[in-house]
């Protein structure tokens, strides 16, 4: 289980809105240290895991440890029992100013190897393991709520186009950097964000041009479902709707996150098909008939102690 943070925990989430039971928790200092450099985690209600881009002095840019942190993470979230939704946020006054570029440089610009196949056959090899970095988000079973608040650039796309629900705040914005420093991105925007938004024209623009994106259209283009007026309602809402996503049955919202990505990638026979082969053994579970007795008694499903998956 990633091990807990608690990092400015009572400044980032006011009392008014967390409640004594998750300030205590949040403030606690017991557990081992942090294994993690560019990311603080930390476990701010029951079931929810809280995973923070915390570089806020290099507004979250994300360096050569951030890349190798991110699949650690997410490794151990998809194989902890105890957690059953996972949020994503920034600290500091932006989500992301995308990639480190001083920090990466070498990696990018000087792959390794006698001559230009060698070159190119390690410079795949740096560009996959990238990848990495945000496909275990989207392959990370517990559905995942990114935060955005201020600038998401770059890389921030990448990251916010594999999450499977996105909110932001009023003041923020987005902005497929990449064609500007001379590359096409590479690490999820072009094979996600067109799948995310609706018009491949407005996607096409994006990408090409490099121009900002503003809160008011990525909500109207679906690339955002909510909009905040600030950070401090957004974490708030943020963490209801977590809450409200943990208290159902984790056989349920893990089968549904899983399908709803299989689905996207393949033709209506071909998800129902693997829906009819994921139900024949997942509908073989007691949530089912505790969420339907609940039903029946008008109980919340929140009510109920579903068992650990």
């Amino acid at each position: 289980m990633c091990s807990l943070i608690v990092r400015s925990a009572l400044s980032k989430y006011p009392s008014s809105w967390l409640g004594p039971a998750v300030v205590r928790a949040m403030s606690s200092s017991g557990g081992p240290p942090s294994p993690y450099t560019a990311l603080a985690v930390s476990h701010p209600a029951e079931s929810v895991t809280h995973v923070e881009l915390h570089r806020p002095e290099k507004r979250n840019a994300m360096n050569r440890a951030f890349w190798s942190e991110m699949v650690d993470c997410f490794n151990e979230i998809a194989a902890d029992p105890d957690c059953r939704v996972v949020l994503v946020s920034g600290a500091g006054k932006i989500f992301t100013a995308g990639i480190d570029l001083m920090d990466m440089a070498g990696d990018i610009l000087q792959p390794e190897g006698d001559d230009m196949a060698r070159r190119s056959w390690n410079m795949k090899k740096i560009i996959t393991k990238y990848q990495e970095t945000f496909s275990v988000i989207e392959k990370c079973p517990k559905p995942v709520v990114v935060a955005i608040h201020g600038a998401c650039v770059g890389g921030g796309v990448d990251l916010i186009t594999a999450c499977d629900i996105r909110l932001c705040t009023q003041d923020a914005w987005f902005q497929v950097k990449e064609v500007d420093i001379g590359l096409a991105a590479d690490v999820g925007t072009l094979q996600r964000l067109p799948k995310v938004i609706g018009s491949r024209s407005l996607v096409n623009e994006l990408a090409l041009t490099a121009r900002k994106m503003f809160a008011d259209e990525a909500k109207s283009s679906g690339l955002v479902s909510r909009v905040f007026a600030d950070k401090e309602a957004m974490m708030a809402g943020a963490l209801q709707m977590a809450g409200e996503i943990a208290g159902r049955s984790p056989v349920a919202v893990q089968g549904t996150k899983i399908n709803l990505i299989y689905s996207r990638d393949h033709s209506v026979a071909e998800g129902l098909d693997y829906m009819a082969n994921w139900n024949m053994s997942m509908l073989q579970t007691e949530d089912v008939m505790k969420s339907a007795q609940a039903s029946m008694e008008k109980k919340s499903p929140k009510t109920i102690a579903f068992s650990k998956l």
